[in-house]
């Protein structure tokens, strides 16, 4: 993908408001199953990481491990807010 698609993707985005929110329990079979039913849907999806347990090491790995797991890639990623899409 290159600069342009992910920026007008990016611009998408911001209008989203995150639909999928991942607590302290983490990355589980069934928040796996929804976001990628959520990637079937919509294509853009966005998501927001609860709880102070995260650190930002551990957030970008489990962001990093989300988009692998998912076939998906990282559009944008601001605070405890990320956004992730798959064609």
């Amino acid at each position: 993908m290159n600069t342009k698609e992910k920026s007008a993707l990016r611009s998408n985005a911001k209008k989203l408001q995150p639909i999928l929110r991942i607590g302290k329990s983490g990355l589980t079979v069934s928040v796996v199953k929804e976001i990628e039913k959520l990637l079937e849907k919509r294509n853009l999806v966005k998501i927001k990481l609860l709880g102070s347990s995260i650190t930002n090491d551990g957030k970008m790995e489990l962001i990093n491990k989300i988009s692998l797991i998912t076939n998906s890639e990282l559009i944008d990623n601001v605070g405890n807010v990320f956004v992730i899409y798959r064609k």
